[in-house]
């Protein structure tokens, strides 16, 4: 699936797929990397080392530099993928190095599948499922 790079990198790992924006602010733990906004469909769940996959950031500028947090805590997801991406969540990517693309039809992205993101040409591949 082509979209548009955000930041550079290449990776393959398995996606955690959710239908519903991401507050990285008060959402999600940022020394567990687990999500904790009450109701959440991911609540409970970590983004450690896993390829995020949900349509667009929500909240506070101050979600950027959660995900810089988690990244220094080696708790971070390995990627990003929106179907739009917020400017909150594009600024933690770029000063948190984490590979990310957005325009991209995340219906077609199954939670638990392996996908490769390669951000440096705005591409996600499904490698499994």
């Amino acid at each position: 699936m082509q979209g548009r790079k955000i930041f550079k990198g290449k990776v393959i790992g398995e996606a955690l797929v959710t239908g519903d924006d991401i507050s990285f602010y008060g959402g999600c733990d940022p020394e567990t990397g687990e999500i904790v906004e009450k109701g959440h469909h991911l609540e409970g769940k970590s983004v450690s080392g896993k390829i995020l996959v949900f349509p667009s950031g929500k909240g506070s500028t101050v979600g950027s530099y959660v995900l810089y947090a988690l990244k220094k805590a080696e708790k971070g997801p390995l990627a990003i993928v929106n179907k739009v991406m917020d400017p909150v969540v594009a600024v933690g990517c770029i000063i948190s190095e984490i590979p990310a693309v957005d325009q991209i039809d995340i219906g077609k992205i199954q939670n638990g599948q392996k996908i490769e993101v390669d951000a440096d040409n705005g591409v996600v591949t499904l490698i499994e499922g």
